[in-house]
């Protein structure tokens, strides 16, 4: 597998050569604790999410990416907001894309499924929300952990 990379505002990052829509889920549930994974491609905790297929809605690929990656099945509750920093770019070295950032970043509760680690993720847990600020992540994942916790109003950027 190859290796994620992040750059923000980085002279050094190669330049973007592709935009793909993807989501990012909160789901949060009735102890009020954030689902939350570690990447295998760089190590780094975000919460579950990738791209949106062809012929999907953004709430169908958010159901789907979060199963995929955590074995907990959701339902979309609400939206957090929209990223879409150019100076944010997402180099993956399997195969050269370079992405510019575009995430639709939703929160979601849990219906069913147990946290299972995938091809995705080494580790998956349910966290309290007071734990996030502890994980080691990409600054772009952090700004939306922030955004959440702040609960509003929706993040438009």
């Amino acid at each position: 597998m190859g290796r994620r990379i992040d750059y923000y505002d980085d002279p050094e990052a190669p330049q973007a050569n592709s935009r793909v829509p993807s989501v990012n889920v909160f789901v949060v549930n009735e102890r009020d604790e954030v689902l939350m994974i570690r990447r295998t491609d760089n190590g780094n905790w975000a919460v579950p999410g990738g791209a949106i297929d062809l012929g999907e809605s953004v709430p169908q690929a958010a159901v789907r990416e979060t199963e995929e990656e955590s074995g907990v099945t959701c339902e979309i509750t609400g939206i957090v907001g929209t990223y879409s920093d150019p100076k944010h770019i997402v180099y993956y070295t399997s195969d050269g894309e370079a992405r510019q950032e575009f995430s639709i970043a939703l929160t979601a509760r849990p219906v069913s499924g147990e946290p299972r680690t995938s091809d995705e993720s080494k580790e998956v847990l349910w966290l309290p929300k007071d734990k996030l600020a502890e994980l080691t992540m990409d600054r772009s994942m952090r700004l939306r952990i922030d955004h959440f916790l702040q609960g509003g109003p929706t993040h438009i950027g």
